[in-house]
C-alpha cells in the first residue's frame, strides 16, 4: 500500500507538470526553474536579468520560500509581476503549487517566467514543474566540493550558473575544477560563470535567455 499511495502522488505531480507545461506552451512562454542552495544569490541574479531584459521581454517571477515575502518585494519593486509561494516548511516547490499560481497572472503577456526554488540542492531536482529549463547556481564560496558531493541535481539540470565570480581571488574555488566535475556528471550541461554583482559574465547569460525566448515568443 506504501507503494501504491508514492505512485499515486508522483501521478498526481506528473499530471500538473504535464498541465502547466500545456499552459506555457499555448501562451508562448519560456520557462525557467532555478535553484541552488540558500545564499547563492539567484534573486540578485534575478535583479539583474530583469533589468538586462525589461525594456526587450514580459517577465514573471513566481518566488518559492519556505516564509516571507521579501524576494518577492524585491523583484516587485522593479515593476515585475510576481507571486509568492510560501511552503511553510517544504524543501521543494512541485508543479501542483506552480498551477495554482498560473491564474494570477496575466498569462497572455509573459514572454519569460522565472520559478525561484527553494533554497535546497536536494529536494527540487527530482520534481518537474513543467519548465523549458533547469537552473543550479552555485555560488563559489560555497565551495568545489558541491557538484561531486550533489550529483542528482546537477545531473538533473540544463544549466550550471557559478555566481560571485568577483569572489575568486578570496576563497578556494577553482572554475575548471567546476567545470570538469559537471562534464563527469553531465557532459551535455551548459556551464556558465558570472557576478550577478558585479555584472561580469552577464553577457552570456542573457544571451541564453535571448535564444530561449525568440523560438517560443516568435521575436
Amino acid at each position: 500500500m506504501k507503494v501504491k499511495l508514492q505512485e499515486d502522488v508522483l501521478k498526481d505531480q506528473n499530471q500538473a507538470a504535464a498541465f502547466n507545461r500545456n499552459v506555457f506552451k499555448n501562451h508562448n512562454m519560456f520557462v525557467v526553474n532555478l535553484m541552488s542552495s540558500p545564499g547563492s544569490g539567484k534573486t540578485t541574479l534575478l535583479e539583474e536579468t530583469v533589468r538586462a531584459l525589461k525594456n526587450e521581454y514580459t517577465i514573471g517571477v513566481i518566488e518559492g520560500d519556505l516564509a516571507t515575502e521579501r524576494d518577492a518585494l524585491r523583484l516587485r519593486k522593479l515593476g515585475v509581476s510576481t507571486v509568492q509561494i510560501n511552503t511553510v516548511g517544504g524543501c521543494h516547490l512541485d508543479a501542483r503549487m506552480v498551477a495554482k499560481t498560473l491564474p494570477e497572472f496575466d498569462l497572455n503577456t509573459i514572454d519569460l517566467l522565472f520559478i525561484e526554488n527553494i533554497g535546497n540542492l536536494v529536494c527540487p531536482s527530482g520534481y518537474d514543474l513543467g519548465q523549458d529549463e533547469k537552473i543550479v547556481v552555485l555560488s563559489v564560496p560555497e565551495g568545489n566540493d558541491k557538484i561531486p558531493k550533489y550529483p542528482v541535481m546537477f545531473k538533473r539540470t540544463d544549466v550550471t550558473v557559478i555566481n560571485k565570480i568577483d569572489l575568486l581571488p578570496y576563497v578556494d574555488f577553482s572554475l575548471s575544477q567546476a567545470e570538469a566535475d559537471l562534464a563527469s556528471i553531465n557532459p551535455k550541461a551548459l556551464f556558465m560563470s558570472l557576478s550577478a554583482q558585479t555584472g561580469e559574465g552577464m553577457e552570456e547569460w542573457v544571451k541564453w535567455l535571448r535564444e530561449g525566448v525568440s523560438p517560443c515568443t516568435g521575436q
